[in-house]
């Protein structure tokens, strides 16, 4: 397809002036772009398939100019990124350098925020709206588009309490496609399951009241009677009670897919005053019939090549398996010969390769939605009752449920295991979803052991080792294929570094899966003459101070490396270890994370970038050979 409309939209103001039949062109330019990128590169697909006419109805009628618009999570943003004047870019999406797959303020005044977590766009955008009545008199307009996924997270139902309360004209779209990453789960999935089948309502109260109003009551002790059949009534004639109870206008379900009628509704409520909930239905994957029969595998898919024929003829597939897939295996073992185990996730079934588990041990796989909070508070109450609970869920993730981390699970003291995917640097997905933060907020608390594999042959002695504790166990591991180092592999024994080999010039200590790069890189030193020992820390609660004051004491120069944030990390905990023993620093040096948030790009790149690949580590150790010091 050659592209006759995309190339000429420089901004939503030139959305404003298609015909419906240039409209609908443009929305098939826009899925044909799609499916270009991802057949280079991993990217959201699905989820973008499925809003390509709801953005150009939004930016049609209203002026995001001056208008405020979020959305939700935010992998969704790849069409309003090519309406509001960034097609020209738009092959460099998640490449080092280029468009980010997520808003981002500094690409576009049309972005507001840079969202990458799900939930919160009701929230900002009533901080918007409030804000805008407060300094400005033109009447700004403030849409937020959620998806349904995300609907159960607490912080939604915080927002429509308080938008309600306020009274603030606000336009919430429900973007309804019955999935998250993974279908949907919970009772609010059952409750919008029904309002697909419930005739169109548009929230006007008197017309349910004009009905009821007509129903006899025939002595006081009908009136339990007719009230059950007036909320019956009110059921039946629409699937929005829901939020009619909470405060919010209902008005649905309208076909997302229709431009037309998707620009009536839209017209209709843009001026009305008071909280609104537009309820839109919605095909994740829409346009593209790979994606639409199977929406969870092409949620982010791997790079494909499309046949003719609207479908994939080939995908291409990673060689190695990822720590996610050693993760879930030794996971699935473990639960086979222990009824105790129990799985958690928050949505993240798909990501975190638990699909087995969900199926061969179904009452023991719970997947909460995107309810991060809910997830650690329900695990620990699993725990006080004796089950072994893991909670599986990203490290950027797990940072929402900080709270109960701390008050219901460490405090307690419950041997709840979280199990940390993505921790470290994630690539194209950029600085929303690098998991750098998680040795940092884990090792502050009381009772919590943090450990981390060094390689692949670490994983399943450290996950049996962190189901054996009676405290609670932080486990980490990032997103990349699992490397091995070929050695004799110690024993798991709590707090104990592994050390691979001393050496006399050096010592480089890894905390983490940067393993196999310290290990190269002391391999280079070596043939180079430096003497570089290598030691797989596995702990950073409780340190292994005894191997580790060695290290700094006998060595000429430790460096550290941590694929995590230097503020409050594993170099930090070593330099702590140090001073409270009265042994000086200036034999370290701590490499990591530092103190600013990274751009996407690909790992590899990121880490040479940050010198935390071999080349970068090895370069550290010989600054540190030659201004060696004698303490």
């Amino acid at each position: 397809m050659d592209f006759e409309l995309l190339p000429r939209i420089t901004s939503p103001q030139d959305l404003k002036q298609l015909s419906d039949e240039q409209a609908a062109q443009l929305a098939s330019e826009i899925r044909e772009a799609l499916c270009r990128v991802v057949s280079n590169r991993a990217a959201h697909f699905a989820s973008n398939l499925g809003v390509v006419e709801l953005c150009i109805a939004l930016h049609q009628v209203f002026d995001f100019s001056r208008d405020r618009l979020i959305w939700d999570t935010g992998h969704q943003i790849y069409p309003h990124k090519l309406v509001t004047g960034r097609y020209g870019e738009f092959e460099t999406i998640r490449q080092k350098g280029g468009l980010m797959g997520y808003p981002n303020p500094e690409e576009s005044p049309y972005d507001l925020f840079m969202t990458g977590h799900a939930g919160c766009s009701i929230s900002t955008v009533l901080g918007l709206k409030t804000a805008d009545d407060l300094l400005y008199e033109d009447d700004r307009k403030a849409v937020a588009v959620i998806g349904d996924g995300a609907l159960p997270s607490g912080i939604v139902f915080e927002a429509l309490n308080n938008a309600a309360g306020l009274d603030k004209d606000l336009l919430v779209i429900l973007n309804d496609n019955k999935m998250g990453i993974c279908p949907r789960v919970g009772g609010l999935a059952k409750y919008l399951d029904k309002a697909r089948v419930a005739p169109f309502y548009n929230g006007l109260k008197r017309d349910v009241s004009w009905l009821l109003n007509k129903v006899p009551v025939v002595g006081e002790s009908m009136a339990d009677t007719f009230g059950q059949f007036k909320d019956a009534v009110r059921s039946f004639l629409h699937g929005g009670a829901l939020f009619e109870s909470l405060g919010f206008r209902y008005i649905g379900p309208v076909d997302g897919h229709d431009l037309k009628s998707l620009r009536s509704y839209l017209r209709m409520v843009k001026d009305v005053r008071g909280p609104i909930l537009l309820h839109v239905f919605t095909e994740k994957g829409h346009g593209f019939d790979p994606a639409c029969e199977d929406p969870v595998a092409f949620h982010t898919p791997a790079p494909f090549e499309r046949d003719g024929n609207n479908g994939v003829v080939a995908q291409k597939k990673g060689s190695s398996p990822a720590y996610t897939d050693v993760v879930s295996s030794a996971l699935y073992d473990l639960m086979a010969g222990d009824r105790r185990i129990a799985v958690l996730t928050a949505a993240m079934c798909a990501g975190n390769k638990l699909g087995r588990i969900r199926d061969d041990f179904p009452d023991r796989f719970f997947d909460t939605g995107i309810c991060e909070s809910h997830t650690v508070a329900f695990a620990a109450g699993m725990a006080k009752s004796g089950m072994r609970p893991v909670v599986d869920i990203y490290s950027t993730f797990l940072q929402r449920s900080y709270d109960q981390i701390f008050q219901e699970v460490a405090l307690q003291n419950l041997p709840v295991v979280f199990c940390m995917d993505r921790a470290g640097l994630c690539g194209p997905d950029g600085p929303t979803h690098h998991g750098v933060f998680d040795n940092s907020y884990m090792r502050v608390f009381p009772n919590m052991i943090v450990t981390a594999p060094g390689d692949a042959h670490d994983v399943r002695p450290l996950l049996q080792f962190a189901l054996s504790q009676s405290s609670p166990v932080s486990l980490r591991y990032p997103k990349t294929n699992a490397e091995r180092i070929e050695r004799a592999v110690a024993p798991v024994e709590l707090g104990r570094a592994e050390v691979l080999e001393w050496g006399e010039d050096g010592t480089i200590v890894a905390y983490g899966a940067l393993l196999p790069e310290c290990a190269q890189a002391a391999e280079t030193l070596r043939s180079e003459g430096l003497d570089v020992g290598v030691v797989n820390a596995r702990f950073v609660k409780p340190l292994d101070a005894e191997t580790l004051l060695r290290a700094i004491r006998e060595t000429g120069f430790v460096v550290t490396v941590e694929e995590n944030t230097l503020c409050g990390g594993f170099g930090s905990a070593v330099l702590e270890a140090a001073a409270a023993a009265g042994v000086s620093t200036e034999r370290v040096r701590t490499l990591g994370i530092p103190d600013r948030f990274i751009e996407h790009g690909e790992r590899g790149e990121l880490l040479a970038d940050l010198g935390l690949d071999a080349a970068g580590i090895a370069a550290a150790c010989r600054q540190m050979a030659e201004r060696r010091v004698v303490v």
